[in-house]
């Protein structure tokens, strides 16, 4: 990226689109970008149509998004896709992690689903998995920049937590103890001890988007 579009975002502050519908990533990407001075504004509050994500990677559906609330907005926007893989189930549900909670976003659903799915595939613990998170900044004139972050684990049944969102009280980082579901924001954006670096798909991947775009200087 070149240092003029370094500037250019780093001049964004209350001028970037999160493009997305789901409360809990919008919270989470907030959080995730008031320390560097952007006030961001969500799709939904321009009023902004989501399109139908028909891309076949999760890269391809944040690139997707952001692209057409750049358009819309005629601002910057910045868009996340993400989700669970599980290596039993061929890694299902992947892109689908969010249509697998159906048009109600029943997640408690959704997590049901994966349990039955796996026993009828006759799968035996330990059920590795890995979160992904794509991340995709677009500007108005087109330009894009794109980066990913994973973090790998395994199920764990019955869910445990009520914090966070989606699959989390199922998913269990590995080294850890706690799944996500049981983790406070702050835990699950970094390893504890070590803010230096994240621990969450989305958190590790916005790491790396502020290194490449929010760096000093």
């Amino acid at each position: 990226m070149s240092s003029l579009q370094i500037m250019s975002f780093r001049q964004i502050a209350g001028r970037l689109v999160i493009a997305t519908q789901n409360p809990g990533k919008l919270w989470e990407l907030r959080q995730l970008l008031a320390p560097h001075g952007v006030d961001a504004v969500a799709a939904g509050e321009l009023g902004l149509p989501e399109p139908e994500e028909t891309a076949p990677t999760f890269a391809g559906n944040a690139l997707l998004k952001a692209r057409a609330a750049a358009s819309a907005a005629d601002l910057p926007a910045f868009a996340d896709d993400s989700g669970l893989c599980v290596d039993a189930l061929g890694g299902a549900p992947g892109v689908h992690s969010a249509r697998w909670a159906g048009d109600q976003r029943d997640f408690g659903a959704a997590i049901k689903r994966v349990e039955r799915e796996l026993q009828e595939r006759g799968a035996t613990p330990p059920f590795t998995a890995y979160f992904l998170c794509a991340l995709a900044l677009a500007w108005p004139d087109g330009h894009v920049e794109q980066f990913e972050g994973r973090v790998d684990g395994v199920l764990v049944f019955p869910p445990r937590g009520t914090k966070g969102f989606g699959y989390d009280p199922i998913f269990l980082p590995d080294g850890l103890d706690r799944t996500f579901g049981e983790m406070m924001s702050a835990e699950k954006h970094a390893l504890p001890g070590d803010g230096s670096r994240a621990l969450s798909h989305r958190a590790r991947a916005f790491q790396a988007l502020a290194r490449a775009c929010l760096r000093e200087g």
